[in-house]
């Protein structure tokens, strides 16, 4: 009975709601700064967390829409967008009251998201053909290795330069795993025009829109400029990589389960 419940729209849709209403309350009750008009990066977090929220929506909804075999992806993808957003309604609460870049906050949030999005190439690749587990845990380890790096470096534990240089390798190993290593072959072989699409959209985005974070990193650390100007661009620019990397990864996701949904119905 309770599944049955958790499965229906209605239900799904006041759960999610009570959830972000939960953490909202909670972010707004513990100050009562104001957004200021001429705070375009406070503006850029919020105008990114009602995007994510609307992203997580959708996402759980559509999951009625597609096949079986497509509901854990679109599920992950919703997962990813929604706690994105909750990370984004404290992290622009730590932007307003302090002006001081949520670190710790946007790390939580990419230590939990990123690996679901890795989690994503082995599940559209898990619908269509046997993929072996090493595939999953060679993603994991490379998602790792780069945001320790990234993180050690941004929190002032590791010098700057040597921890991005250890973040950068993590990425890389990413990178080959999923164009040259065992996750590209497979796709490769076995799976149908539209997964392939899908596929390459998705190293697309890992290629060039997860490049804006070591962007902003270098930006943000690594110029020399002064700590509030250096803020303003790292968040920015890390902000605006959330959107491609997070909203638009799972739509390209819903595109293929969908395509392939209706492909088996005719």
């Amino acid at each position: 009975m309770l599944f049955k419940l958790i499965q229906s729209k209605k239900a799904a849709l006041s759960w999610f709601g009570a959830t972000l209403l939960l953490a909202t309350g909670q972010v707004f009750a513990a100050s009562g700064d104001v957004l200021k008009p001429d705070d375009f990066v406070g503006i850029s977090f919020w105008l990114i967390s009602m995007a994510l929220v609307a992203s997580t929506a959708f996402f759980f909804l559509e999951r009625d829409r597609v096949s079986p075999k497509w509901k854990t992806s679109l599920t992950v993808s919703g997962l990813v967008t929604l706690v994105a957003a909750v990370h984004y309604f404290y992290m622009r609460e730590v932007w307003v009251t302090t002006g001081s870049t949520p670190t710790v906050f946007r790390y939580i949030d990419w230590l939990i998201t990123v690996p679901l999005l890795m989690v994503e190439f082995y599940l559209i690749l898990s619908a269509i053909a046997k993929v072996p587990a090493g595939v999953f845990w060679r993603l994991m380890i490379g998602t790792i290795v780069m945001l320790v790096g990234g993180y050690v470096g941004e929190a002032g534990y590791v010098n700057t330069m040597v921890a991005f240089i250890v973040g950068m390798l993590g990425w890389i190993f990413i990178l080959y795993e999923i164009f040259a290593g065992e996750a590209s072959k497979i796709n490769a072989q076995s799976a149908p025009p539209s997964v392939q699409s899908a596929f390459k959209t998705m190293r697309f985005i890992v290629t060039f829109g997860w490049a804006i974070y070591p962007v902003g990193y270098f930006f943000g650390y690594l110029t020399g400029s002064s700590p509030a100007s250096s803020a303003n661009a790292l968040n920015i620019i890390y902000n605006l990589a959330d959107v491609l990397n997070k909203i638009a990864f799972g739509l390209i996701i819903w595109q293929v389960a969908v395509s392939e949904t209706e492909n088996a119905k005719k």
